[in-house]
């Protein structure tokens, strides 16, 4: 199928396709080659729209519930509990359609059907855009403070300048009142308004008030799960993780991350900005230290809500489906809730600014990359009272250090340490 296809939203025939593809068994790989679209889309599309057909009657799906010696009262605890995983309906391709031990299978059966993902995939396309991102009370909540105020005379600047707790902005004020969603409360309109913005209304549904969910991957991984999760495990093991690049249609990549505890930075060159790259960089990462140390120092991962890393259970999970990270989201257009690797990526731009090729420069793989990141990560500290991470690292977690070294990112002489572009030309 032809390549511009790629960048095109699904219809219902490669849906269709799609379920063909799971009947056959055929890998996610083998069906996105066939509609000529991303493996990442495919493994979304059936991991959102797959339908919960027959649920586990049991309370926890173990594999030795046949010679179960507690009369099947499965608990987590359980000293012969041994979680059931299933290659075909858990990784590729996804669901259990067409699977020739269907009648046979005790546990969760899920089932892809085209009709039912359509119909969800239109009603999730057209939530998203009509109504306005509010609930009722909500809403009344903001016309109780700005009524009054706008009556007084006050600009929307002003409101939202002196009442923060409101949680919006100016433009959103002004969109608010121009589409006559507070007017539905009160006889708030555009005519209280000391100046109104010089741009076309659009028509919108005003009574509609709509708290939209977040999105699926979303749930249980937000900036509040993460300070839950915190304030519960408070000596959990944080890493930050971004991308950063220059030109996104033909990059390079870098997947970064900062290792809070060991203040230590690492990288991995990426050919493409995509969810298989970025889970193959946290495999990288994970190869480096070994799983003993990469389940000691990544704990947990913070990163933001970029497409790149809209697939969490990849990230989270190994090949053999077993646990080894949990993945958090900061806030929409809140980076500073990773600050510590918005910083470091401060001094990245010191060797990479920003507007310029970073190929022609010199940053051309890997090794390049790690070179930078040894200079990074030698660089001294005032926060670190003038150590280096990799001194202060070397001090606290020389194991880490060990690693990090084997992997070519070494500590620089202080007087040969370079933070300037060219680095990268020698």
């Amino acid at each position: 199928m032809a390549t511009e296809n790629s960048n095109r939203h699904l219809t219902l025939e490669e849906r269709r396709i799609i379920r063909t593809g799971i009947e056959n068994g055929s890998e996610k790989t083998a069906i996105a080659k066939t509609i000529g679209k991303d493996n990442s889309t495919i493994g979304k599309e059936i991991r959102l729209h797959r339908i919960l057909k027959v649920k586990c009657d049991m309370p926890l799906e173990c594999k030795n519930y046949r010679k179960c010696a507690f009369d099947r009262q499965c608990t987590l605890d359980c000293p012969d509990y041994d979680p059931f995983t299933c290659k075909r309906r858990d990784r590729s391709p996804g669901a259990c359609n067409g699977c020739g031990n269907y009648s046979r299978c005790r546990f969760n059966k899920f089932s892809y059907e085209p009709e039912a993902a359509q119909n969800e995939y239109r009603e999730t396309l057209v939530d998203s855009r009509s109504g306005a991102n509010l609930t009722t009370m909500e809403a009344k909540a903001i016309t109780d403070v700005v009524a009054p105020l706008l009556k007084q005379g006050q600009s929307p600047y002003q409101i939202i300048k002196d009442h923060p707790e409101l949680g919006i902005c100016e433009k959103t004020l002004y969109n608010y009142i121009e589409n006559r969603v507070l007017n539905v409360l009160s006889d708030i309109s555009s005519i209280s308004l000391r100046r109104t913005v010089s741009r076309k209304i659009p028509k919108r549904n005003s009574e509609s008030y709509k708290k939209r969910d977040p999105r699926k991957y979303l749930e249980g991984r937000q900036y509040k799960d993460y300070l839950e999760y915190l304030d519960q495990h408070p000596n959990a093991y944080v890493v930050q993780m971004d991308t950063v690049y220059n030109d996104e249609s033909n990059g390079p990549f870098i997947q970064t991350f900062k290792l809070m505890q060991s203040r230590l930075t690492f990288a991995v060159f990426h050919e493409h900005k995509t969810t298989e790259s970025m889970t193959n960089g946290l495999n990288l990462l994970e190869a480096v230290l070994g799983k003993e140390l990469f389940n000691k120092h990544v704990e947990v991962l913070l990163t933001d809500r970029g497409t790149e890393f809209s697939d969490p259970d990849a990230l989270e999970s190994r090949e053999d489906n077993t646990t080894r990270t949990r993945v958090f989201y900061c806030d929409p257009m809140c980076s500073n809730q990773k600050g510590s690797l918005e910083n470091k990526h401060i001094e990245l731009r010191y060797i990479c600014p920003k507007h310029v090729d970073l190929r022609a420069l010199g940053l051309t793989g890997q090794d390049k990359l790690n070179l930078v990141l040894s200079h990074l990560n030698s660089s001294p500290s005032e926060k670190l009272a003038g150590k280096s991470p990799l001194e202060y690292a070397e001090f606290m977690f020389p194991d880490l250090v060990a690693k990090f070294n084997e992997f070519q990112i070494v500590q620089i002489p202080k007087d040969d340490i370079i933070l300037r572009p060219y680095l990268l030309k020698s």
